[in-house]
């Protein structure tokens, strides 16, 4: 799958997550995104339209901490155990936001939620199998559009405390 070429660059991202890459000096990253004529909306369709391994694929999930949001980055190949997610932030009950907080608290629907640049600053937890690539594609705040990162950089520009939060497989 191939990009569409009016739709590269700045004009891939949203707008507001534009503004927010300049705002922290991060402008370079708007011009690499790239928009897809079909849906990134999930890893798998994210990973297929670039022709990368899942786990190069940053996932910005929501979830509710004793009914906070908090932000959990994780690599597009994992699941989010919540239980290591209650037991890291100390909670007593961690579930997945529910479509209206999701938008409420970044400003972006799910699917396209940028790993910062949201409307609310939220807690952060970065898995860390993230760091196991040079670079990550995270969603530019559309179900179309994703922009490519180093990890370190996208943990420390979004905040984030590094953890082991993903499902464990045995």
């Amino acid at each position: 799958m191939t990009t569409t070429d009016d739709s590269s660059g700045a004009r891939a991202a949203h707008p507001r997550f534009a503004e927010a890459l300049d705002r922290l000096g991060l402008g370079e990253l708007a011009a690499r995104a790239r928009r897809f004529p079909d849906a990134t909306r999930t890893a798998a369709e994210a990973a297929a339209a670039l022709g990368c391994e899942l786990s190069q694929i940053c996932k910005s999930l929501i979830f509710a901490a004793d009914g906070v949001p908090v932000l959990v980055l994780m690599d597009g190949a994992s699941r989010v155990d919540l239980e290591r997610v209650r037991e890291e932030l100390g909670a007593g009950k961690v579930t997945r936001a529910k479509a209206d907080v999701v938008r409420e608290t970044t400003g972006y629907a799910i699917g396209g939620v940028p790993p910062f640049g949201h409307r609310e600053r939220t807690r952060v937890l970065a898995d860390r199998s993230l760091l196991a690539h040079e670079v990550v594609w995270a969603a530019a705040g559309t179900p179309y559009a994703v922009f490519p990162m180093e990890p370190e950089q996208l943990v420390a520009t979004a905040g984030a405390t590094l953890v082991d939060v993903r499902e464990r497989t045995e």
